[in-house]
């Protein structure tokens, strides 16, 4: 497994080795071992989440506020996705930055977002399956938002203009100027 740390300290990209022969290919989406041995942290995953979506759908930007916060590994089964994550950390120096990367069922790569950031994706091909990692259970009330399409982060989501789907929830989210950073 390729390992490659962003310009946002501790969000990695990891790209699996593929085992590929006449009947296909084989790869591990996941190892504890050698996940903690590149990265440098040791994860509780406690919940895996799919999404299936068609092109045009951003979703995001999200998190769950502390005590809650979830670390995320992210990666395509099918399709392709802009993937994005957005560091809203306490006192971090990239504070507002974002990364973004396609995730693809033909590339393979995954994306390691820790707690602190701000997730969203969208869907670049006709349909995709979208698989999570998660460290930490869903919990509704702790949920936030930034609207994908905020003007501040100005975030290219790689949708033609008019064709972007987005849920109400995620378009009366609030802006990026709203945002209190100590309440995070």
């Amino acid at each position: 497994m390729n390992v490659t740390e962003t310009k946002l300290k501790g969000c990695f990209i990891l790209e699996p080795q593929i085992y590929s022969d006449s009947r296909g290919y084989f790869m591990e989406t996941f190892n504890l071992e050698k996940f903690t041995e590149k990265i440098g942290y040791k994860p509780n995953f406690v919940q895996d989440n799919l999404s299936v979506s068609t092109y045009g759908v951003i979703r995001g930007l999200h998190q769950q506020l502390p005590p809650f916060a979830q670390s995320k590994l992210v990666y395509v089964l099918e399709g392709k996705v802009l993937d994005v994550a957005v560091d809203v950390r306490r006192g971090s120096h990239t504070f507002g930055q974002f990364i973004s990367i396609e995730l693809s069922s033909e590339n393979n790569k995954q994306l390691f977002i820790p707690k602190g950031f701000l997730h969203g994706f969208s869907v670049l091909s006709e349909r995709v399956i979208f698989a999570y990692k998660c460290e930490g259970f869903y919990h509704k009330e702790s949920e936030f938002g930034i609207n994908p399409l905020d003007k501040t982060l100005n975030i290219d989501w790689k949708i033609k203009k008019g064709k972007e789907v987005i849920s109400e929830k995620d378009k009366q989210a609030i802006s990026f100027n709203e945002l209190n950073p100590v309440s995070l």
